[in-house]
């Protein structure tokens, strides 16, 4: 909205469009700290504007391209200690919209759901040939995290930028498949290089 209009010098979006933007760039927001993708640059993610569109549903649209440095444990660094670059734009200081808050919390909340699909995420996580089981329990540990923080930022009216300022988590289980029912919470000890995010 306001962030991206500047960048590109057009005129500022009508207030349905912008709060529109605003809520689609929350999602946006979740989808990539849920996954840790530090990487979303303003070159990793779409927006499609039909200034000819009344509807703020049909005329703004978001994408989120090139999510290869996701899940930060397959990254030759292991641990992406880098700022998400969302942060810095002025959307990122609004606090979290109860639209939002009202589509996600009680979906992060629910353990089995999160179970469903960190089983799914597991799925898919052995397509890959390199595959380490050990590696893939330390993502799902680092994934519990961002969820248990988004939590408390929705809950809290946090704004997306107080949301990555939050220490960061891992949450490992301990038990075997069914049988794990007992988390660990365990504080990462990596910070990102820019210190306002």
């Amino acid at each position: 909205s306001s962030g991206i209009n500047a960048e590109y010098g057009e005129e500022p979006l009508p207030p349905k469009m912008k709060e529109h933007f605003q809520r689609l760039f929350e999602r946006l927001v979740c989808l990539d700290y849920i996954i840790r993708n530090t990487d979303r640059g303003n070159d990793n993610w779409l927006i499609k504007y039909d200034k000819g569109e009344e509807d703020p549903a049909k005329a703004i649209h978001i994408a989120a391209i090139d999510n290869g440095l996701a899940f930060p444990f397959k990254h030759p660094d292991e641990w992406r200690a880098y700022p998400y670059y969302w942060a810095w734009l002025p959307n990122a200081s609004e606090p979290f919209s109860d639209e939002t808050r009202d589509l996600l919390l009680h979906k992060l909340k629910d353990l089995e759901l999160v179970q469903d699909m960190l089983d799914e995420l597991c799925r898919l996580f052995k397509c890959d040939k390199a595959f380490d089981r050990a590696l893939q329990l330390k993502q799902v540990s680092v994934i519990r995290g961002q969820i248990l923080n988004l939590c408390q930022a929705l809950e809290e009216k946090k704004t997306p930028l107080q949301l990555v300022q939050m220490p960061l988590l891992r949450i490992e289980s301990e038990g075997k498949g069914k049988e794990r029912s007992s988390f660990i919470q365990k504080f990462q000890d990596k910070y990102p290089l820019f210190s306002s995010c």
